[in-house]
Parts: C-alpha cells; sequence; structure tokens
C-alpha cells in the first residue's frame, strides 16, 4: 500500500519561527503549521539549515528535533537520485537558489499537490518546476 502523497511541505523558516517566540514569523509560522493539520514534510537538507539556524536557542532546537522524531515533521530522501535536477536548479537560478531551496522545488515537483509553507516570498514566487508552473506556496501576508 502507498503512503498517502503529501499535503504540505515546510521550509526552514517557518521551522526556526516556529520555534522562537521572538522571532517576527512566529505567530504566523505556529498558525499555518497547525493550519495546515495532519504531517508536514521537508528534506534532511532544510532540517539541517533550521538546526543551523537554532543552535544559538538549543531549546528551541531539542523541541524541533522531538517535533521531527514524533512524526508530526517527516524527512523525505531526495539524495542522490534527484541530485542532476538540484544542480540544474542552482545552475538556472544562480543568484537564488541554494541547496535547500533547490532540495524543496524537487520536493514539490516530486508532490505537486503540496503547498509549501515559507516565509521565502522572494525567492519561491520565482523559482518554477520542471513543468514551468510555480510552486504552490502559503506566505505570511
Amino acid at each position: 500500500m502507498n503512503a498517502p502523497s503529501p499535503r504540505h511541505l515546510v521550509d526552514a523558516g517557518p521551522l526556526v519561527a516556529a520555534y522562537l517566540p521572538r522571532d517576527i514569523h512566529h505567530a504566523w509560522s505556529r498558525a499555518a503549521m497547525q493550519g495546515a493539520g495532519g504531517v508536514l514534510y521537508t528534506t534532511e537538507t532544510i532540517l539541517a539549515e533550521a538546526a543551523h539556524f537554532l543552535k544559538p536557542a538549543p531549546r528551541s532546537l531539542q523541541a524541533l528535533i522531538t517535533t521531527v522524531h514524533s512524526g508530526r515533521i517527516r524527512l523525505l530522501s531526495i539524495f542522490p537520485t534527484h541530485l542532476p535536477r538540484i544542480a540544474e536548479l542552482i545552475r538556472d537560478y544562480p543568484e537564488r537558489a541554494d541547496l535547500a531551496d533547490a532540495s524543496l522545488v524537487v520536493l514539490s515537483e516530486l508532490h505537486p499537490r503540496a503547498t509549501l509553507l515559507t516565509i521565502d516570498r522572494r525567492d519561491f514566487s520565482v523559482y518554477r518546476r520542471a513543468d514551468g508552473k510555480p510552486v504552490p506556496c502559503l506566505f505570511p501576508d
């Protein structure tokens, strides 16, 4: 039996903001993540990026790790299978795309109906999937 297709993907920004009460996007991130209901999906690269930004706040980092361990946030592996596509995205968007963003674009290509929770309007409003369509995103107002 196949697992259900993800409905919501999550970027590092909301993961960081959700666990830092003083972050400007904290309330939005918490509400968006709770409003998504069910499981949120991301990549190992996004978790590593969020962990890097949460390093100065060890309790917040521990809370994020606990949430991932609980299964509320699940990691989908795209490496090494999709490295050629990631390299293509980084080449096509040299001023914008990093490994983390490219991993989410690939995840969106694999799960085209999923909505990405992100605060990165600047980049994700520009990126296009292989089919030419934008990544469906939920941004803060």
